[in-house]
Protein backbone atom coordinates (compact mmCIF):
# COMPACT_ATOMS: atom_id res chain seq x y z
CA UNK A 1 0.00 0.00 0.00
CA UNK A 2 1.65 3.21 -1.17
CA UNK A 3 1.92 5.87 1.69
CA UNK A 4 0.78 8.82 0.33
CA UNK A 5 -0.65 12.14 0.90
CA UNK A 6 -4.37 13.06 0.39
CA UNK A 7 -7.33 14.96 1.49
CA UNK A 8 -10.69 14.69 2.78
CA UNK A 9 -12.00 18.39 3.06
CA UNK A 10 -9.29 20.54 5.24
CA UNK A 11 -7.54 17.48 6.60
CA UNK A 12 -4.43 16.17 5.01
CA UNK A 13 -4.12 12.38 5.54
CA UNK A 14 -0.32 9.99 5.81
CA UNK A 15 -2.24 6.81 4.27
CA UNK A 16 -5.53 6.26 1.99
CA UNK A 17 -7.26 3.96 4.26
CA UNK A 18 -10.41 4.79 6.72
CA UNK A 19 -12.09 2.52 9.28
CA UNK A 20 -15.08 1.96 8.22
CA UNK A 21 -17.61 2.65 10.92
CA UNK A 22 -19.34 -0.88 12.14
CA UNK A 23 -21.99 -2.02 13.73
CA UNK A 24 -19.60 -5.13 14.97
CA UNK A 25 -18.37 -3.19 18.54
CA UNK A 26 -19.28 -0.35 20.41
CA UNK A 27 -16.19 1.82 19.87
CA UNK A 28 -17.17 1.58 15.75
CA UNK A 29 -20.27 1.72 16.16
CA UNK A 30 -22.47 4.84 14.39
CA UNK A 31 -23.33 7.07 16.86
CA UNK A 32 -26.85 8.75 16.76
CA UNK A 33 -28.97 12.15 16.83
CA UNK A 34 -30.79 12.34 19.67
CA UNK A 35 -34.59 12.81 19.39
CA UNK A 36 -36.65 14.40 22.06
CA UNK A 37 -35.28 15.59 25.23
CA UNK A 38 -31.50 14.47 24.84
CA UNK A 39 -31.57 11.27 26.86
CA UNK A 40 -29.05 8.57 26.30
CA UNK A 41 -31.51 6.70 23.86
CA UNK A 42 -34.20 8.69 22.06
CA UNK A 43 -36.64 7.83 18.74
CA UNK A 44 -33.00 7.56 17.06
CA UNK A 45 -31.63 4.91 18.76
CA UNK A 46 -31.62 1.33 16.73
CA UNK A 47 -29.32 -0.82 18.36
CA UNK A 48 -28.45 -2.14 22.33
CA UNK A 49 -25.60 -0.11 23.53
CA UNK A 50 -25.26 1.80 20.42
CA UNK A 51 -23.19 5.28 21.95
CA UNK A 52 -24.44 8.61 21.50
CA UNK A 53 -23.35 12.52 20.76
CA UNK A 54 -25.75 14.41 22.56
CA UNK A 55 -25.52 14.91 25.84
CA UNK A 56 -22.54 16.82 27.56
CA UNK A 57 -21.50 13.53 29.22
CA UNK A 58 -21.17 11.72 25.88
CA UNK A 59 -19.46 14.77 24.77
CA UNK A 60 -16.83 14.59 27.44
CA UNK A 61 -16.55 11.27 26.41
CA UNK A 62 -15.85 11.27 23.00
CA UNK A 63 -13.45 14.19 23.76
CA UNK A 64 -11.27 11.60 25.47
CA UNK A 65 -10.81 9.28 22.42
CA UNK A 66 -10.30 12.39 20.18
CA UNK A 67 -7.69 13.39 21.84
CA UNK A 68 -5.82 9.74 21.94
CA UNK A 69 -6.60 9.62 17.91
CA UNK A 70 -5.02 13.30 18.03
CA UNK A 71 -2.06 12.34 19.88
CA UNK A 72 -1.32 9.30 17.55
CA UNK A 73 -1.59 11.41 14.50
CA UNK A 74 -4.72 10.41 13.67
CA UNK A 75 -7.80 12.03 12.32
CA UNK A 76 -11.34 10.66 13.52
CA UNK A 77 -15.29 11.51 12.17
CA UNK A 78 -17.93 10.43 13.62
CA UNK A 79 -20.93 8.56 11.87
CA UNK A 80 -23.98 10.05 12.48
CA UNK A 81 -26.94 7.37 12.30
CA UNK A 82 -30.41 7.70 12.97
CA UNK A 83 -32.29 4.28 13.03
CA UNK A 84 -35.77 4.91 11.82
CA UNK A 85 -37.66 1.67 11.59
CA UNK A 86 -34.58 -0.29 12.24
CA UNK A 87 -34.86 -0.46 15.86
CA UNK A 88 -37.13 -1.98 18.85
CA UNK A 89 -38.65 0.27 21.89
CA UNK A 90 -36.73 -2.44 24.25
CA UNK A 91 -33.54 -0.88 22.65
CA UNK A 92 -34.35 2.77 24.43
CA UNK A 93 -36.13 2.86 27.40
CA UNK A 94 -39.30 2.34 25.23
CA UNK A 95 -39.63 5.32 23.09
CA UNK A 96 -41.17 5.26 20.18
CA UNK A 97 -40.43 4.26 16.41
CA UNK A 98 -40.66 6.40 13.95
CA UNK A 99 -39.92 6.76 10.15
CA UNK A 100 -41.11 8.15 6.52
CA UNK A 101 -44.53 5.75 6.50
CA UNK A 102 -46.02 3.21 8.82
CA UNK A 103 -44.29 0.08 7.51
CA UNK A 104 -42.41 -2.62 9.95
CA UNK A 105 -39.26 -3.35 8.58
CA UNK A 106 -38.60 -7.30 7.80
CA UNK A 107 -36.51 -9.21 10.06
CA UNK A 108 -35.79 -9.41 13.82
CA UNK A 109 -34.02 -6.60 16.29
CA UNK A 110 -31.77 -8.18 19.07
CA UNK A 111 -33.05 -7.65 22.31
CA UNK A 112 -32.00 -7.77 26.04
CA UNK A 113 -34.89 -10.41 26.07
CA UNK A 114 -33.84 -11.44 22.54
CA UNK A 115 -34.38 -11.52 18.54
CA UNK A 116 -38.17 -9.37 18.32
CA UNK A 117 -39.39 -8.79 14.83
CA UNK A 118 -39.40 -4.80 14.43
CA UNK A 119 -42.47 -2.92 14.85
CA UNK A 120 -44.52 -0.93 12.73
CA UNK A 121 -43.35 2.26 12.95
CA UNK A 122 -45.14 5.90 13.14
CA UNK A 123 -45.00 7.73 10.35
CA UNK A 124 -43.47 11.33 10.82
CA UNK A 125 -45.58 14.19 10.38
CA UNK A 126 -44.66 16.84 8.22
CA UNK A 127 -44.58 19.34 10.89
CA UNK A 128 -42.00 17.15 12.69
CA UNK A 129 -39.70 16.51 10.00
CA UNK A 130 -37.36 20.15 10.85
CA UNK A 131 -36.65 19.34 14.16
CA UNK A 132 -35.40 15.39 12.90
CA UNK A 133 -33.39 17.73 10.65
CA UNK A 134 -32.14 19.80 13.89
CA UNK A 135 -31.40 16.88 16.02
CA UNK A 136 -29.22 15.75 13.15
CA UNK A 137 -27.32 19.58 13.12
CA UNK A 138 -26.84 19.23 17.38
CA UNK A 139 -25.11 16.19 17.00
CA UNK A 140 -22.77 17.77 14.33
CA UNK A 141 -21.95 20.08 16.88
CA UNK A 142 -21.63 18.02 19.43
CA UNK A 143 -18.74 16.18 17.44
CA UNK A 144 -16.65 19.34 17.51
CA UNK A 145 -17.83 20.01 20.56
CA UNK A 146 -15.81 16.80 21.97
CA UNK A 147 -12.87 17.62 19.79
CA UNK A 148 -13.55 15.72 16.56
CA UNK A 149 -12.66 16.28 13.21
CA UNK A 150 -16.14 16.08 11.43
CA UNK A 151 -18.97 13.87 10.78
CA UNK A 152 -20.12 11.39 8.14
CA UNK A 153 -24.10 11.52 7.50
CA UNK A 154 -25.27 7.53 7.45
CA UNK A 155 -27.54 7.33 4.16
CA UNK A 156 -27.07 3.93 3.90
CA UNK A 157 -27.75 0.55 4.47
CA UNK A 158 -31.69 0.78 5.17
CA UNK A 159 -31.58 3.31 8.26
CA UNK A 160 -33.79 6.63 8.11
CA UNK A 161 -32.18 8.92 5.74
CA UNK A 162 -31.74 5.77 3.69
CA UNK A 163 -35.63 5.10 4.26
CA UNK A 164 -36.99 8.51 2.56
CA UNK A 165 -34.60 7.61 -0.36
CA UNK A 166 -36.15 4.47 -1.48
CA UNK A 167 -39.78 4.07 -2.81
CA UNK A 168 -40.85 0.88 -0.66
CA UNK A 169 -40.38 2.69 2.99
CA UNK A 170 -41.41 5.98 1.81
CA UNK A 171 -44.55 5.92 0.67
CA UNK A 172 -45.39 9.75 1.85
CA UNK A 173 -47.90 11.99 -0.41
CA UNK A 174 -46.17 15.34 1.37
CA UNK A 175 -43.23 17.35 -0.29
CA UNK A 176 -40.95 14.34 1.25
CA UNK A 177 -42.15 11.74 -1.09
CA UNK A 178 -43.66 10.41 -4.19
CA UNK A 179 -41.26 11.07 -6.62
CA UNK A 180 -37.73 10.98 -6.88
CA UNK A 181 -36.57 14.46 -6.41
CA UNK A 182 -39.11 14.75 -3.22
CA UNK A 183 -37.51 11.52 -1.81
CA UNK A 184 -34.05 12.87 -1.94
CA UNK A 185 -35.14 16.32 -0.58
CA UNK A 186 -34.63 14.83 3.30
CA UNK A 187 -31.65 13.80 2.86
CA UNK A 188 -30.30 17.06 1.21
CA UNK A 189 -32.28 19.62 3.83
CA UNK A 190 -30.01 17.05 6.78
CA UNK A 191 -27.04 17.77 4.58
CA UNK A 192 -27.15 21.96 4.26
CA UNK A 193 -28.15 21.83 8.24
CA UNK A 194 -25.31 19.70 9.14
CA UNK A 195 -23.03 22.00 6.58
CA UNK A 196 -24.53 25.31 8.28
CA UNK A 197 -24.03 24.15 12.12
CA UNK A 198 -20.48 23.19 11.68
CA UNK A 199 -19.16 23.83 7.86
CA UNK A 200 -19.28 21.56 4.43
CA UNK A 201 -15.53 20.88 4.34
CA UNK A 202 -16.23 19.09 7.99
CA UNK A 203 -19.26 16.80 6.53
CA UNK A 204 -19.37 13.48 4.21
CA UNK A 205 -21.73 11.32 3.54
CA UNK A 206 -22.83 7.39 3.13
CA UNK A 207 -24.59 6.04 0.85
CA UNK A 208 -25.59 2.34 -0.81
CA UNK A 209 -27.74 2.75 -3.92
CA UNK A 210 -29.80 -0.42 -4.55
CA UNK A 211 -27.89 -2.38 -2.29
CA UNK A 212 -31.10 -3.29 -0.59
CA UNK A 213 -30.55 -3.97 3.11
CA UNK A 214 -33.19 -3.98 5.85
CA UNK A 215 -35.99 -3.82 3.25
CA UNK A 216 -35.14 -0.64 1.72
CA UNK A 217 -35.86 -1.97 -2.11
CA UNK A 218 -34.01 -0.02 -4.53
CA UNK A 219 -35.05 -2.19 -7.55
CA UNK A 220 -36.17 0.77 -10.54
CA UNK A 221 -32.94 1.57 -12.17
CA UNK A 222 -34.37 4.68 -13.66
CA UNK A 223 -36.16 5.29 -10.57
CA UNK A 224 -33.10 4.85 -8.21
CA UNK A 225 -30.65 6.88 -10.93
CA UNK A 226 -32.82 9.86 -10.68
CA UNK A 227 -33.38 9.89 -7.17
CA UNK A 228 -29.30 9.64 -6.57
CA UNK A 229 -27.94 12.40 -9.20
CA UNK A 230 -30.57 14.66 -7.50
CA UNK A 231 -28.86 13.49 -4.24
CA UNK A 232 -25.61 13.81 -5.50
CA UNK A 233 -25.81 17.12 -7.59
CA UNK A 234 -27.31 19.16 -4.26
CA UNK A 235 -24.54 17.44 -2.19
CA UNK A 236 -21.64 18.88 -4.55
CA UNK A 237 -22.89 22.06 -4.75
CA UNK A 238 -22.69 21.71 -0.50
CA UNK A 239 -18.84 21.39 -1.39
CA UNK A 240 -19.09 18.26 0.85
CA UNK A 241 -15.64 16.92 2.53
CA UNK A 242 -16.15 13.36 0.79
CA UNK A 243 -18.85 10.84 -0.86
CA UNK A 244 -18.98 6.82 0.99
CA UNK A 245 -19.89 5.14 -1.36
CA UNK A 246 -20.65 0.81 -0.35
CA UNK A 247 -21.05 -1.06 -3.51
CA UNK A 248 -18.71 -1.78 -6.32
CA UNK A 249 -17.55 0.92 -8.01
CA UNK A 250 -17.46 -0.21 -11.29
CA UNK A 251 -21.48 -0.44 -11.82
CA UNK A 252 -22.44 2.22 -14.17
CA UNK A 253 -24.61 3.79 -11.07
CA UNK A 254 -22.17 4.11 -8.90
CA UNK A 255 -19.40 5.43 -11.27
CA UNK A 256 -21.86 7.96 -12.57
CA UNK A 257 -22.49 9.15 -9.09
CA UNK A 258 -18.52 9.02 -8.27
CA UNK A 259 -18.56 11.28 -11.20
CA UNK A 260 -21.14 14.14 -10.60
CA UNK A 261 -19.72 14.62 -7.06
CA UNK A 262 -17.06 16.95 -7.01
CA UNK A 263 -14.61 16.08 -3.96
CA UNK A 264 -12.79 13.41 -2.59
CA UNK A 265 -14.69 9.66 -2.86
CA UNK A 266 -14.34 6.96 -0.22
CA UNK A 267 -15.24 3.52 -1.53
CA UNK A 268 -16.29 0.19 0.76
CA UNK A 269 -16.84 -2.18 -2.50
CA UNK A 270 -19.36 -4.72 -0.15
CA UNK A 271 -18.99 -7.88 1.88
CA UNK A 272 -17.60 -9.70 -0.15
CA UNK A 273 -14.51 -10.04 -0.93
CA UNK A 274 -12.83 -8.97 2.31
CA UNK A 275 -10.77 -5.92 1.47
CA UNK A 276 -7.20 -6.44 1.12
CA UNK A 277 -4.16 -4.56 0.64
CA UNK A 278 -4.28 -5.56 -3.29
CA UNK A 279 -7.94 -4.97 -3.73
CA UNK A 280 -7.37 -1.41 -1.66
CA UNK A 281 -4.71 -0.68 -3.57
CA UNK A 282 -6.21 -1.33 -7.39
CA UNK A 283 -9.02 1.22 -6.35
CA UNK A 284 -6.53 3.37 -6.09
CA UNK A 285 -4.74 2.57 -9.25
CA UNK A 286 -7.94 2.72 -10.91
CA UNK A 287 -8.92 5.67 -9.80
CA UNK A 288 -12.23 4.33 -8.53
CA UNK A 289 -11.30 5.92 -4.96
CA UNK A 290 -8.95 8.65 -3.22
CA UNK A 291 -9.60 7.13 0.26
CA UNK A 292 -10.51 2.71 0.63
CA UNK A 293 -12.73 2.05 3.41
CA UNK A 294 -11.80 -1.15 5.42
CA UNK A 295 -13.68 -2.96 8.08
CA UNK A 296 -13.15 -6.19 9.25
CA UNK A 297 -9.54 -5.76 8.86
CA UNK A 298 -8.95 -3.03 11.32
CA UNK A 299 -11.17 -4.83 14.03
CA UNK A 300 -8.05 -7.29 14.04
CA UNK A 301 -5.62 -5.49 13.30
CA UNK A 302 -4.74 -1.51 14.94
CA UNK A 303 -1.92 -1.58 13.08
CA UNK A 304 -3.26 -2.35 9.68
CA UNK A 305 -1.81 0.46 8.24
CA UNK A 306 2.34 -0.36 9.19
CA UNK A 307 1.15 -4.21 8.29
CA UNK A 308 0.13 -3.66 4.99
CA UNK A 309 3.13 -1.18 4.34
CA UNK A 310 5.54 -3.72 5.44
CA UNK A 311 3.73 -6.84 4.06
CA UNK A 312 3.12 -8.31 7.51
CA UNK A 313 1.06 -11.07 8.48
CA UNK A 314 -2.46 -9.95 9.57
CA UNK A 315 -4.18 -11.13 13.04
CA UNK A 316 -7.49 -12.67 12.08
CA UNK A 317 -11.05 -11.50 13.16
CA UNK A 318 -12.47 -13.61 15.48
CA UNK A 319 -16.25 -13.35 13.69
CA UNK A 320 -17.71 -14.82 17.37
CA UNK A 321 -16.88 -11.79 19.01
CA UNK A 322 -18.02 -9.14 16.60
CA UNK A 323 -21.73 -8.02 18.05
CA UNK A 324 -20.90 -7.85 21.89
CA UNK A 325 -19.21 -9.24 24.76
CA UNK A 326 -16.28 -8.23 26.64
CA UNK A 327 -12.84 -6.51 25.77
CA UNK A 328 -12.28 -9.79 23.74
CA UNK A 329 -12.27 -9.16 19.93
CA UNK A 330 -12.56 -5.63 21.28
CA UNK A 331 -8.72 -3.98 22.68
CA UNK A 332 -7.02 -7.50 22.94
CA UNK A 333 -6.08 -8.18 19.42
CA UNK A 334 -1.65 -7.55 19.48
CA UNK A 335 -0.22 -4.84 17.61
CA UNK A 336 2.97 -4.97 15.99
Amino acid sequence: MQNCRGGAGDHDVEHRLQATPLSYRPRRVPVRPGNGPRDSAGEGAGYMNSPGLHTPAQIAAWRTVADAVHQNGGRIVAQIMHAGRISHPDNKHHAETVAPSAIAAPGEMFTPTGPQPHPTPRALDTDEIPSVIDEYAHAARAALDAGLDGIELHAANGYLLHQFLAPNTNQRTDPYGGTPQARARFVIEVAQAVCDAIGSERVGIRISPAINLHGAIEDDPDDTAITYRTLIDALSAMGLAYLHTIGDPTTPLIEDLSRRFAGPRTVSNGWDPVTDATIAQALLDNDQADLVAVGRAFIANPDLVHRWQTQTSLNQPDMNTFYGGDHRGYTDYPTL
